[in-house]
């Protein structure tokens, strides 16, 4: 699958991907449906891509207006290849590359608040659950009509209780599921 930016001011770069199988790049109709679904709110926003992968969906957030993207993932292979991926796209100066645990990030004390919190981590360990829980526990990480968006396989999908957080969307295309979630009221 070649992987590329779809819209905006990069439109039309392709994205290496990155080598070996860790990662599950998102389809272009799913990259395509969610910003549709976040429309214009992405222009100046802030992300945090949790297990940051190829960066598909922060570089596709910058090359349509985001102001900033944090990129974290645990392997040292996604965080070149995001590193790579920006450069690219000329986005390096707008986005952070982290490498590291996600879980010990989100449980760690916020020193910044994002719009938008994108949890898409390896199918079928429950790794989506944790963050989210972390999430819901730490909701200094969102800005206050911040979001988190959550990227899996439809058969990963449960209600999980939470506190701080409310689910208040989902939508399914094919093989994957976007479930939305924000601050409760």
């Amino acid at each position: 699958m070649s992987l590329r930016v779809i819209a905006g001011l990069a439109k039309g770069r392709k994205l290496k991907t990155v080598p070996g199988d860790t990662t599950r790049p998102v389809t272009d109709m799913v990259k395509e449906a969610l910003f549709n679904i976040l429309g214009s709110d992405v222009v100046d926003s802030h992300w945090w891509d949790i297990f940051g992968g190829t960066g598909a969906i922060g570089i596709e957030a910058l090359s349509r207006g985001a102001a900033y993207i944090r990129f974290t993932d645990l392997n040292r292979l996604p965080v070149e290849t995001i590193k790579e991926n920006l450069a690219t796209c000329g986005f390096s100066q707008q986005a952070e590359v982290r490498r590291g645990d996600a879980f010990a990030m989100l449980k760690g004390i916020p020193e910044a608040q994002f719009e938008y919190l994108y949890i898409a981590p390896p199918q079928y360990k429950e790794m989506w659950s944790e963050a989210l829980k972390l999430v819901d526990e730490n909701p200094g990480w969102l800005s206050e009509t911040g979001e988190v968006i959550v990227q899996i396989h439809p058969r990963e999908y449960k209600e999980i209780e939470l506190t701080n957080l409310q689910q208040f969307e989902e939508r399914k295309y094919g093989s994957t599921l976007l479930v939305f979630y924000e601050k409760m009221a």
